[in-house]
């Protein structure tokens, strides 16, 4: 009987071990879910910039309205008839 009791005692120790420690055990379980919700993140971020990329494409595409704005501040152009004023910070 003695006997018995032993091995199910060192039965119980071994699936308990397992459990806690071992190949699939509750902190890799955890670490797996950090990961995942971390995954899950970083593709809505690049779901967002994806979205808005394809918003400028489309504005790019359907109108002048973005290529006008684009032109006036990365390129510096004016309208003809329009007068351009540059005011300078007096800080710098």
């Amino acid at each position: 009987m003695k006997w018995i009791a032993l091995i199910l005692v060192a039965l119980l120790v071994a699936l308990q071990y397992r459990m806690w420690f071992g190949q699939s055990s509750f902190q890799q379980i955890k670490q797996q879910q950090a990961k995942v919700e971390q995954i899950k993140t970083e593709n809505q971020q690049l779901i967002n910039r994806n979205q808005k990329i394809l918003a400028e494409i489309n504005d790019l595409r359907s109108g002048t309205d973005a290529i006008e704005e684009r032109a006036r501040y990365q390129l510096g152009m004016i309208k003809e008839g329009e007068t351009f004023f540059r005011i300078l910070d007096s800080r710098q």
